[in-house]
């Protein structure tokens, strides 16, 4: 079944650097028969799992800067809770005062003061950057999204996705900060094929998927 993938400047970037993580995945595959002597091909996998995962967490902040900065011109008293009761500094109330800037641009820079350095991989924090955008349970909402992307064959549901994300970004901490060594160990490390970062690349991009349909609803 082929899912319509969003056409927004934020998506599109999505898409792109995952696409990257797939290149990364073909230089493993392709050098794998050679099996070089001054490379390690499984690096490339491991490279290709981070890329994956920074490229979920960059598009997670850029829709929600470009979601609040949509929601704040609006000012619908349907906005969100969180966000029609969000506040700002009183220096960015006095520059709206002044006519220095704009209201929805005062809160989009107070909201990217936020969460600018803020990682966006652990399902909660998800959840409250983008409860900023909609009053819907995000995680809830994906997993039914994929479950019928799926025919319900399988059924997902917010605990059970939030697992699977978690495990994808684990694996991604251990890379990045534990050089993905096994625990206890200082040289080996643990062993990683194609088949697993395939596997991680297109759990990410369903989940993206998953939860700008759930976004996209609440328009």
């Amino acid at each position: 079944m082929a899912i319509p993938r969003p056409t927004t400047s934020q998506f599109e970037a999505f898409t792109t650097n995952m696409a990257y993580a797939r290149k990364m995945v073909d230089a493993g595959r392709y050098l794998a028969p050679f099996q070089p002597a001054t490379v390690d091909v499984d690096d490339f996998y491991r490279a290709a799992w981070v890329q994956a995962v920074a490229a979920i967490d960059h598009w997670f902040h850029e829709e929600l800067y470009w979601r609040v900065a949509e929601l704040a011109a609006k000012d619908s008293p349907d906005m969100p809770q969180r966000l029609r009761n969000y506040e700002i500094p009183l220096h960015r109330v006095e520059a709206v005062r002044r006519g220095d800037i704009e209201l929805a641009e005062a809160v989009v820079e107070h909201v990217k003061d936020q969460w600018a350095n803020a990682s966006l991989q652990n399902p909660g924090k998800i959840s409250e950057a983008l409860k900023m955008v909609t009053d819907a349970n995000i995680w809830q909402g994906a997993a039914k999204q994929i479950s019928t992307w799926h025919g319900n064959r399988t059924t997902y549901t917010e605990k059970t996705l939030k697992k699977q994300y978690v495990a994808i970004t684990d694996r991604r901490n251990r890379i990045a900060h534990d050089a993905d060594l096994i625990d206890g160990d200082l040289k080996q490390r643990r062993p990683i094929t194609e088949h697993d970062v395939t596997d991680a690349i297109n759990w990410i991009d369903r989940i993206a998927l998953a939860v700008a349909s759930v976004l996209d609803a609440e328009e």
